[in-house]
């Protein structure tokens, strides 16, 4: 239930997602923040910073996007003695209080500039023993994000000691209609209610995304965990929350909901997505922009609608929708006074995600030129013509 009126939030919103793979500049500049000596060195998909002897700090990064990438100040079994014998204190376990939250910040500061990360939020009330995390969370086309998290571990001395983040450069993706805070949990009280399985969009955890379909989280992490229990939304926020798109983490228009539940307790967050449904699916049901249409078995062929075409000369140009998680190969049948077109699907086996429905644009190549030929679909209804140039197509199209 939601303390007080639930605003409408805008009308469309883009998606976000990696971009490029992570080139050497970015890791030397990241790793000179971190004060982390040497040239980085690709190991496979991996860059490599320091630590080649197993001790001293080492920076590790994917190459691949989003860019995850790991720091730590002291390698495991090694200490932070400096030209002593015998250490007093294990660093892994340190004692006393940690820095302020703004000494942290201070700290921090360096690193998330060099992260491309000016302008994020930052949170630094987590505590650790003596060591306190700094987290920040991009602000991505003016909008508060969750789950793209970059954590930074100051210790009782002031000095960066661990970190964790992405480093992939953030590209705006296709925009979507997108339903107000009261629709959105409404849908999320109903996802968590009738048993379906479907993303991430439940979880509020420091571990968000998963590459599965799961049940929203449980009382601790998102919706509660037994019948009859209840929490309250205090505030709705739009944003932009991390989810799995076809296997990729992607920044996705959501709601993010601060809540409380029913017992003693702070209040925490849960995301779900803002994303008209019609425009939702899981893996297992075919993605497009009409919610009615029927759901197919993972890996199964079918027949997409084809909603518009162009031609030009021997070149048809069709425009459908479908998900990211499949292949489409177009073809055409010639006869008579008509051309029948065809958009096969097949979803990739053994991919389990959430998908979000996208216009392609791909060719088929006839035998003659169109010529005044009607074009149909499947189904043996007329195809609409677009506008010439209105449709380009993608560069994965597969001519007949």
């Amino acid at each position: 239930m939601a303390r007080g009126e639930l605003p409408d939030g805008p009308g469309s919103a883009p998606v976000y997602e990696p971009g490029a793979e992570v080139g050497r500049e970015r890791v030397v500049r990241l790793a000179q923040a971190l004060g982390v000596d040497g040239a980085p060195v690709a190991e496979g998909r991996i860059w490599r910073v320091g630590g080649q002897d197993g001790s001293g700090p080492r920076l590790t990064v994917n190459r691949d996007a989003p860019g995850g990438w790991s720091f730590d100040r002291y390698a495991p079994g090694t200490d932070n003695c400096r030209k002593v014998t015998v250490c007093a204190q294990d660093p892994g376990a340190p004692a006393g209080d940690p820095v302020s939250a703004a000494e942290a910040e201070r700290a921090a500061a360096p690193v998330l500039r060099a992260a491309g990360l000016d302008g994020a939020r930052t949170d630094a009330s987590r505590v650790m023993g003596a060591r306190r995390v700094v987290d920040a969370e991009p602000v991505v086309g003016g909008l508060p994000t969750y789950g793209w998290t970059t954590g930074l571990t100051v210790d009782r001395n002031g000095e960066l000691v661990g970190g964790h983040g992405l480093l992939a450069t953030l590209v705006k993706g296709d925009t979507y209609p997108v339903v107000g805070a009261a629709k959105t949990l409404e849908l999320m009280n109903g996802a968590s209610g009738d048993g379906h399985r479907m993303g991430i969009g439940g979880c509020a955890s420091p571990e968000p995304l998963k590459d599965r379909l799961e049940q929203p989280c449980g009382a601790s992490t998102g919706a509660p965990k037994a019948a009859g229990d209840t929490v309250t939304v205090e505030k709705a926020v739009f944003g932009l929350a991390a989810h799995s798109v076809g296997g990729r983490q992607t920044l996705v228009p959501s709601w993010l909901f601060q809540v409380r539940g029913s017992t003693a307790g702070g209040a925490f967050t849960v995301t779900y997505p803002a994303v008209d449904p019609a425009y939702l699916t899981s893996a297992s049901a075919s993605p497009a922009p009409e919610p009615s249409q029927p759901s197919q078995a993972p890996g199964k062929s079918r027949s997409v609608k084809v909603d518009a075409y162009t031609a030009d000369g021997r070149t048809l140009s069709l425009s459908f929708y479908g998900g990211v998680c499949a292949d489409y190969r177009t073809s055409a049948r010639e006869s008579g006074g008509r051309v029948t077109v065809t958009v096969t699907e097949r979803p990739w086996p053994g991919r389990v995600c959430v998908l979000i429905a996208k216009e392609y644009v791909k060719t088929v190549t006839l035998d003659a030129p169109l010529d005044g030929r009607t074009v149909v679909g499947t189904d043996g209804k007329a195809v609409p013509r677009a506008k010439p140039g209105s449709l380009r197509p993608d560069a994965s199209a597969q001519p007949r």
